[in-house]
Order: C-alpha cells, then sequence, then structure tokens
C-alpha cells in the first residue's frame, strides 16, 4: 500500500498525539495528588487533522462515593490510638523460606467500631493481635454481611515500604459497603492509619522482593439482631499476614478446569464486589478441579460458555487476529467480574506500550478453541493482588485439554507486565502508582 505525502503525516501526526495520549493515561491513572489532563485525538475534517478533547480512562469504579447523611460522623486519623503488645503478647516471626498465604499474622491490627446509635463511627484504635467478641446473633454470622479488601505492602531495595494504589482499594471498598447497607467511610483516613499499622509492625514486611505483606481490611455487621436488614452496627478491621508466592513452588503454568454447569456470578447480583460470600461456595469446584489434576477453576458463564475470571483472579487472552495484528482481551466489567485493580493496571500499561490493541470484550471458549486450532491462540494469563500474574498453559474442558503456549516465547508479555508491576511495587521503577510510608 502507498500512502500519499499528505496521508504519511497525517499518519505520523496521528501516531504521535497517540502516544502522548497514553502516557498521560498511565502518568496520571493515580488518584494519590496527581491532577488529571486532558488528552488529544484526532478528528479528520478535509482531510486535515484537529485536536479535540479526549478523557483519559476513567476507573473502574467510582473513586469518590457522598456518603448517606445517615452515616453519621466519619473516623479520622487524628484520633487514632495505639495500645502495644505486650513482650508475651508479640508473636515469632517465620523464616521467609516457610512463609504460606496466609498462614502467619503480626503483633497488631486496626479496629474502628460504628454504632448508628452513636453517632456514627467512633474513634479508631491500633491494639494487640486479638480474637473478637461477638454476640451469636450478629448478623454477619447469619447473612453474611460482610466484605473485604487484599492489599500489600512492599519492602523496596531501598528500604522504603510502599503500598501500590490504596486508593483504588478504598474507593472499590466504599462500593461494596454501599451494595451491602454497611457504612462507608473515609478512604484517606483509612489509608492514613493502616499506614501506621505497617509502620507500627515493619519488622514483618519481608526483606526481600520475593515475599511482602498481606493487607486484609474487613468491614461486618455485628449489629446482634436477627432478620435480613441493614446492620446498624460494624466492625471496620485490619490485619496483617507476611506471605510469599501465592501458588507452591514448582507450579510454572496453571491448568484450569472448566466446567459449564458451574457459575460464579450472574447479571444483577455481586460477581463484582468483594463479598465472603462470592468465595465460599467456589471451594467445592475448586476441590473438584484439583480431583481433576489442576490448579484452579475456569469460570464459565451462560449457554456460549464465555470465560469470566480464572480462580480469584481476573483473566487475559493475548491471540493473533486473522491480519496478523496481535489483541489482548479480557472480560467487560458489565458486572460478572470484579473490577480488579491489577487488572486495570495491566489494560493502562498496554494501552501505553501501544503495541497492540487492547479490548475489554466477552469471549468464549468456542473462540479459545478456535484459535488454538489455527495456532493464533498466543497467551492467556490470570492477574490479581495476592497472585500478581501467573500463566496459563493447559485448559480442561468438556473432554478435550486445549493447550495455550504462554510460555513458549522468548519473551512473553505476562512476564514484562509482572517485572514491571513488581518493579513499581518494590521501588526499582518509579511511578505515581507507589505509595510511599513515610
Amino acid at each position: 500500500m502507498v500512502l500519499r505525502s499528505k496521508q504519511l503525516v497525517r499518519y505520523a501526526f496521528q501516531r504521535l498525539l497517540l502516544q502522548h495520549q497514553q502516557q498521560q493515561q498511565v502518568r496520571l491513572c493515580s488518584g494519590h495528588g496527581i491532577q488529571q489532563q486532558t488528552a488529544l485525538r484526532v478528528e479528520e475534517e478535509d482531510s486535515f487533522p484537529k485536536l479535540a478533547d479526549l478523557p483519559p480512562m476513567a476507573a473502574p469504579f467510582p473513586m469518590t462515593l457522598e456518603h448517606a447523611p445517615d452515616v453519621g460522623e466519619q473516623f479520622k486519623y487524628a484520633d487514632l490510638s495505639v495500645r502495644l503488645a505486650a513482650p508475651h503478647q508479640l508473636n515469632p516471626k517465620p523464616d521467609v523460606d516457610d512463609l504460606a498465604f496466609g498462614k502467619y499474622f503480626t503483633d497488631h491490627m486496626l479496629r474502628v467500631s460504628y454504632h448508628r446509635r452513636l453517632g456514627g463511627w467512633q474513634k479508631p484504635e491500633i491494639t494487640p493481635m486479638e480474637n473478637l467478641n461477638l454476640h451469636p446473633a450478629a448478623k454477619v454470622f447469619h447473612y453474611a454481611i460482610e466484605l473485604f479488601e487484599g492489599m500489600k505492602a512492599y519492602r523496596g531495595y531501598d528500604g522504603k515500604i510502599r503500598f501500590f494504589r490504596p486508593e483504588m482499594n478504598m474507593a472499590r471498598m466504599n462500593v461494596t459497603a454501599y451494595r451491602s447497607g454497611l457504612p462507608t467511610f473515609d478512604s484517606e483516613e483509612l489509608i492514613k492509619a493502616m499506614a501506621r499499622l505497617v509502620t507500627i509492625d515493619s519488622e514483618w514486611v519481608p526483606h526481600t522482593e520475593s515475599a511482602s505483606l498481606y493487607i486484609r481490611p474487613t468491614l461486618i455487621g455485628i449489629e446482634p439482631t436477627l432478620g435480613v436488614a441493614s446492620s446498624d452496627s460494624a466492625l471496620l478491621y485490619t490485619i496483617l499476614s507476611p506471605v510469599g508466592p501465592y501458588f507452591k513452588p514448582g507450579v510454572s503454568g496453571l491448568k484450569l478446569y472448566a466446567d459449564p454447569k458451574y457459575a460464579r456470578a450472574w447479571p444483577g447480583g455481586v460477581g463484582d464486589r468483594k463479598v465472603g460470600s462470592n468465595y465460599g461456595p467456589t471451594i467445592h469446584v475448586q476441590k473438584e478441579a484439583v480431583r481433576n489434576g489442576c490448579h484452579q477453576v475456569l469460570w464459565l458463564y451462560g449457554d456460549d460458555h464465555q470465560l469470566t475470571e480464572v480462580g480469584v483472579m481476573n483473566i487475559f487472552m493475548l491471540y493473533m487476529k486473522e491480519n496478523g495484528e496481535r489483541e489482548l482481551l479480557t472480560p467487560p466489567l458489565d458486572g460478572l467480574i470484579l473490577p480488579g485493580i491489577t487488572r486495570d493496571c495491566i489494560i493502562r500499561l498496554c494501552h501505553q506500550w501501544g503495541e497492540f490493541s487492547v479490548r475489554e470484550q466477552k469471549f468464549t471458549m468456542s473462540m479459545v478453541k478456535k484459535l488454538s486450532k489455527e495456532g493464533r491462540l498466543l497467551e492467556m494469563f490470570g492477574a490479581g493482588t495476592a497472585a500478581v500474574i501467573s500463566p496459563i498453559e493447559c485448559i480442561a474442558y468438556m473432554g478435550d485439554e486445549i493447550f495455550v503456549p504462554t510460555e513458549s516465547h522468548d519473551s512473553p508479555l505476562y512476564r514484562r507486565l509482572y517485572t514491571t508491576l513488581t518493579d513499581i511495587q518494590y521501588g526499582k521503577l518509579e511511578h505515581p502508582w507507589a505509595y510511599v510510608i513515610d
């Protein structure tokens, strides 16, 4: 194909503006003190490029949420009190090589009580790690009125401890609280309180880039009354756990179990919210996957067997289109999947790199089988806070095993994404997504 000179100039101009737009999207995506700016696009009129406003990529959920009037007073970091653990309450620190996910816990916890009759949120406090004392009729036990988040703290090569996009976790947590009839809170105040908690237990943050400190903020309804209704009393608490790799050493590519008779979520439900009731019912299916020699469940939905999530991770597929161009697909945020923060990072990074198209689009097992048969299936991987990015090498589906050549390439995309994300998390790559704890 031969381009005329005017077309060539327009094409070069478009590419330059597109690169500028993509850089702006990644540079400005953190809500951590960065002012958003206007990106650029090209509109054609009379075969000549013009500039027009184009907003940056939107967040996958509302970053600010107006508190309902009846929530009452918000808690403040300035009111935080600290009660340190006595020597006999301190826990022995495990060896890094012995770390398993969620098995060990640090010496302290953060807790904030909420009582509507007392005016709303009470003063936050950091206390020694201790058991909770709850009434047997507490709503969390009977109606699963609870939610949680998953975050991490990383000790960088420079010794500094960092969070990773904590404002995103807090925004998602507030959206989930609203959906669950639980009180919302001030995100920045909780981030500061959790940073103080991590500072107190800072020696629990592993001194290695192969491990991190998992942070589990949790909000539960504790009103001691039966009856399906919102809870007028709640407890917001955060516990910390040093963790190693999510999957056991020796696990490379994942083998997935895809059985269309099981569904994780459905339209109009809460598949896009981080509530415990999304996870408990999956345990039986996970055991079935293990019995069939698989590592994780690939959750399908609908008569056309749409791919939704893999285990507790979002899923991505890189393939070759019929015209020879590469494209990265991930399911859309239509209510069936969790709006993952790692997912959002991957989309933004790939847009910035500009080396292939990225689409949020439904795709089915029939498409995966067709691409595999034609040799156009390149990579598949799961993504989430706990495991970061996990390559997929095989899918057991309807009596067939579909091989995915994710790790057969010299420089696979998943490995580049993993390296970029962990370099940001551990401070090797300066980026606004990293939140340094002073």
